[in-house]
């Protein structure tokens, strides 16, 4: 593909950003700052901060997204910086790293800079009042990338140590961490639906679930390092750049690599992003160049190709950009391919195979569909002798044959051929059921003997028409539980229409209590709840329904009667009361509270968790958040006592009772390679030590010291 549009700049560019619809952010390796018309590239503004990058593998460089702040690490990499872009100014800095930082971000929602550093530590500043605001859970060595979710919820970090930790930057609470690379993980992409996209030192991509925090997929056709990525059109794909130039491109759906090389260019690719208008990917590299490539170029004239019916040009331009695949006309085109492959079977079902063969003259060229069209004429080929079985009235041959054709039981004459077979079936149940007629029953159903998928059902149904007789009572009495269980232990009874019958019935009773709930009846909603019960497909959301209403007005009255205990505790089991207006109030006071909870406890101050969180401790639901906040305190006096070179003993103990108190976490366990590199001759084992855990820790446990 070529670009289709392009700039040049002295120096590599390592940043690009869209501001609005009319102006493209461009940095470059001195920290050029250019505001561009996104139309022609003009340079509409420029800052010169003279700021060197002589590394620029990591994110070395973040802006807010209306572009008025940037963080930024300082030319010798000894602290990163956040500037207000106007004024050129310095307002924040964070200079703590031991050792080099490695990378910045600033999160979606423009709260906070967040500093990274060789030393496996991540600080956080906060915008607005410029000052540190947090600490993140330590790595035991350098972090290569930091991304953030679209909602500004999640913020994840790419670690040397082979793991990605995640954490919840609304309840500053550590989240998970992912394991499943065998190399330093080198780059993070959040995509939509709570998934992640990582990539190693050793090119192997993995796509996680958050929200269970298992892998979903390994990515495979990576084959070349991996220097920027992108999502686009929609979050449809996954653009990866390499430091050989290349474009490679997944669909986020099917997870399949749609082209290796979509693009090639000259030089590593150092930036890239996506415009969702103009569906241009935004390319710069480490020679300065700039370039747009139109995703879906040629469009209009693959469009004009499907109307003058040129359906291999089609086919090549496909070739030629992948993407085009997913275009309208493409679409079209499957759609008018499949259509035309139905009319054919109609034609061959006809004995016509000149008519079907001239269907696919349009088709003829493009090799692929050639060889399915071959296909289904030869597959057509015994369709006479399946007709001629038919009308013999030789069903337990036409049904063979249908069988060794599976496209046969698409046709028109098996549908009917099955449709007096359903027929023959329900009239020989009924003639079951009159001993007198029971006769009749075996002689409609002897043409069927032979054909081993029918003698299955009538063997059951001669063998089973007394449960049938039984499964008919229960629904006469409508005991719907006793149905379910006598269908679990015969199944044949789901082939029956008293049976589809029923499940219609449930579906109109949920209808009909959803309705009833829509309009506030939520009594009468109950009732109907209560009878689904009974039903399997319905029963656990029925309970999950009439429990949700219950508790709804449990949590009304706790809040009217001031029981902050209870009205949490049934808050924090409760989606839908989380969204109501009362729930939110309640849960924007705790995500406050337990932010400056974490704020203490980065201090190691105890006593002011305690102030915080005191109204919480008798909230049982909040045990555990409450156990990871003491446990990020004792794990920061662990940090501060190490620091300060508190006798080894000490230490040691503050170990043992942490370990006591938590298990072994993954934060206690990056601590004791810390402690092991400062204090060598220690003897002490983590894994003879007694084990507590998070989830069995309670707020009597609290202590001011975990040294003591």
């Amino acid at each position: 593909m070529n670009p289709a549009r392009k700039s040049n700049f002295d120096e590599a560019i390592i940043y690009t950003q869209i501001l609005d619809e009319k102006t493209l952010l461009v940095v470059d390796a001195f920290t050029a700052i250019r505001y561009l018309d996104i139309d022609t590239l003009v340079v509409k503004y420029e800052l010169r901060m003279n700021i060197l990058h002589p590394r620029y593998s990591t994110k070395v460089i973040s802006f807010t997204s209306d572009g008025k702040y940037f963080a930024s690490i300082s030319q010798d990499a000894k602290e990163s910086k956040l500037y207000n872009t106007k004024r050129k100014e310095i307002i924040a800095a964070v200079s703590r790293h031991q050792g080099e930082v490695s990378c910045v971000g600033i999160d979606s929602k423009d709260r906070y800079m967040l500093s990274c550093g060789d030393d496996g530590m991540t600080y956080g500043v906060d915008i607005k009042s410029a000052q540190l605001s947090f600490t993140l859970p330590r790595h035991v060595d350098s972090i290569n990338d930091i991304a953030f979710s679209s909602d500004g919820k999640l913020v994840a970090t790419a670690s040397y140590d082979k793991n990605i930790s995640l954490y919840n930057l609304t309840t500053m609470m550590p989240k998970s961490k992912l394991k499943a690379h065998s190399a330093p993980v080198m780059k993070l992409q959040f995509l939509n639906n709570n998934r992640l996209f990582s990539v190693d030192k050793n090119s192997s991509a993995i796509i996680w679930d958050l929200s269970s925090s298992k892998m979903i997929v390994r990515l495979s056709g990576i084959h070349d390092e991996i220097t920027q990525t992108t999502i686009g059109h929609e979050n449809t794909f996954l653009f990866l750049g390499t430091k050989l130039g290349y474009i490679l491109v997944y669909d986020l759906n099917s997870y399949e690599l749609i082209s290796r090389r979509y693009v090639k260019v000259a030089n590593a690719i150092t930036a890239l992003n996506f415009n969702e208008t103009t569906k241009e990917l935004i390319i710069g590299t480490d020679n300065g160049d700039l370039l747009f490539y139109n995703i879906f170029e040629n469009e209009e004239s693959f469009t004009e190709m499907l109307r003058e019916k040129k359906y291999s040009l089609m086919q090549h331009s496909i070739e030629e950009n992948p993407l085009l695949k997913y275009t309208k006309a493409s679409k079209v085109f499957d759609a008018l391919w499949d259509k035309t492959i139905q009319m054919a079977k109609k034609y061959l079902e006809n004995s016509d195979k000149i008519g079907a063969t001239k269907l696919f003259e349009s088709f003829i060229a493009i090799p692929a569909k050639k060889q399915i069209m071959q296909k289904l004429i030869q597959e057509y080929a015994e369709f006479d002798k399946f007709l001629m079985f038919i009308k013999s009235k030789k069903i337990a041959l036409a049904y063979g044959l249908a069988n060794i054709h599976p496209l046969y039981k698409e046709s028109k004459v098996y549908k009917n051929m099955e449709a007096e077979w359903k027929r023959t079936f329900t009239l020989a149940k009924k003639y079951l059921f009159d001993p007198k007629l029971g006769y009749k029953a075996q002689e409609i159903l002897m043409p069927y003997r032979g054909i081993s998928e029918k003698t299955v059902l009538i063997q059951e149904l001669v063998q089973d028409v007394h449960v049938y007789k039984r499964f008919i009572d229960f629904l006469g009495q409508k005991e719907f539980k006793l149905i379910f269980e006598l269908v679990k232990q015969n199944p044949f009874l789901k082939e029956y229409p008293e049976y589809k019958a029923l499940i219609k019935y449930s579906d109109s009773l949920y209808m009909k209590a959803q309705v009833l709930l829509g309009n506030g009846d939520t009594n009468s909603a109950i009732k109907i709840f209560r009878v689904l019960l009974d039903f399997d497909d319905f029963r656990d959301e029925a309970k999950e329904i009439i429990s949700e209403i219950e508790n709804r007005q449990k949590f009304f009255n706790a809040i009217e009667a001031e029981d902050t205990i209870l009205a949490y505790n049934l808050l924090d089991t409760s989606p839908a009361l989380q969204e109501s207006e009362e729930g939110k109030k309640l849960q924007n006071q705790w995500e406050e509270d337990v932010f400056k909870a974490y704020g203490y406890a980065n201090n190691a101050d105890v006593d002011g968790i305690k102030r915080v969180l005191e109204k919480y401790l008798k909230v049982k639901s909040k045990n555990i958040d409450i156990a990871n906040v003491m446990s990020l305190c004792y794990i920061s006096q662990l940090h501060k006592v190490l620091k300060d070179n508190v006798e080894q003993k000490i230490i040691e103990n503050g170990i043992k009772n942490y370990i006591l108190y938590y298990g072994q976490t993954e934060e206690i366990k990056d601590f004791f390679v810390l402690f092991q590199a400062q204090y060598p001759e220690t003897k002490l084992n983590i894994e003879s030590q007694t084990h507590g855990s998070m989830g069995n820790w309670r707020p009597s446990m609290i202590v001011n010291s975990i040294l003591e």
